[in-house]
């Protein structure tokens, strides 16, 4: 039974799941930027890392408490990398490369759109075995 963490900071959330065998998500916490943002109706690049700078730990901890796993539980951690706007990917990845380092576990990279596509695909999947 595989346990990952997966983070995600490619553009103005911060996120952190834990999920279970590929398919039961434990937790997942986002924080949302958007009240930063909306008096300049999108996204500044340069609010949106300082946030994700003050949402990454909490917002991990948050997610492994929710999912009651300890960090020692984890079998490997996942980090979007790519696409995605260069500081808030800097803040996510290098939370991601540094537990990876710290726990010994093995660091698995995530291209941001092939992952919304494959859970897209999935989802498809799902209703139309359910309509079958």
């Amino acid at each position: 039974m595989a346990t990952i963490l997966g983070i995600e900071s490619t553009c103005d959330e911060t996120g952190a799941s834990i999920v279970i065998d590929g398919r039961d998500v434990r937790s997942n916490v986002v924080a949302s930027q958007v009240d930063l943002h909306a008096k300049y109706r999108g996204v500044v690049p340069e609010i949106a890392s300082r946030a994700h700078i003050e949402n990454i730990l909490p917002v991990l901890r948050e997610s492994l408490d929710n999912a009651n796993v300890a960090l020692a539980d984890v079998d490997a951690i996942a980090v979007a990398h790519r696409p995605g706007l260069v500081g808030s990917l800097l803040i996510g990845v290098t939370a991601a490369k540094t537990l990876a380092w710290a726990t010994g576990k093995p660091l698995i990279g995530v291209d941001h759109v092939h992952g919304n596509v494959e859970r897209a695909v999935k989802a498809e999947r799902t209703t139309l075995e359910t309509q079958a």
